[in-house]
């Protein structure tokens, strides 16, 4: 698992239908195809017992942009991309990673401009600021809290190793949705915007 998180990163859109100004986007590594899931359940969700579903996030709160929607739980795409959620309410949890609040970066992604001017969950992301809570609830009723660290905006092929790892053994979470100015040639718009936070201890 750590020397897949050492290949460089790739951050795609996919785009559900023509016209449509969902960001439906991505992170993948360069050769993330060619690499078994299998190296991905080791660390991941796959394997756990019934019960432990109850540990998974079921919804997420941001206060601070008045975001408060159900999380999905979402994997791979065929492309062995990063999954991102139906619809425009709900935010996407990365299965095959972290759960957020265990040690490491989980992942939840969200979009961003939905087509027609329909609110988006994560149309505001970009207003966050150092100090803003996240706050992360699982399917026993137990919220975890985060904080923001920092705001990066990354290039569509930029080497974005820190968004998927960590190695300080604190738990961190990582949110991921899309900016910059739209590329209708390329269907995809010019930035990724990511928000690190880190949990709270109480």
């Amino acid at each position: 698992m750590k020397k897949l998180f050492k290949r460089k990163l790739f951050i795609g859109i996919l785009v559900g239908f023509a016209f449509s100004l969902a960001l439906i986007f991505y992170f993948s590594f360069r050769s993330l195809v060619e690499i078994s899931l299998a190296s991905f359940s080791e660390q991941g969700t796959a394997n756990l017992p019934n019960q432990a579903n109850l540990l998974l996030p079921t919804r997420l709160k941001i206060p601070k942009i008045k975001a408060d929607s159900l999380i999905e739980s979402v994997g791979l795409t065929s492309l062995g991309a990063i999954d991102s959620p139906l619809g425009p309410k709900n935010a996407g949890w990365f299965n095959l990673g972290i759960i957020p609040g265990e040690n490491g970066s989980a992942i939840i992604d969200g979009h961003s401009g939905w087509k027609n001017g329909i609110p988006a969950v994560f149309d505001s992301l970009y207003k966050l600021k150092k100090g803003d809570k996240i706050y992360v609830e699982n399917g026993k009723g137990v919220t975890t809290t985060f904080i923001v660290r920092e705001i990066k905006n990354y290039d569509p092929n930029a080497d974005a190793e820190d968004v998927f790892s960590s190695n300080d053994n604190k738990a961190h979470l990582n949110l991921i949705t899309c900016g910059g100015t739209w590329d209708n040639t390329a269907k995809t718009h010019s930035k990724r915007l990511v928000v690190f936070t880190d949990k709270v201890i109480n």
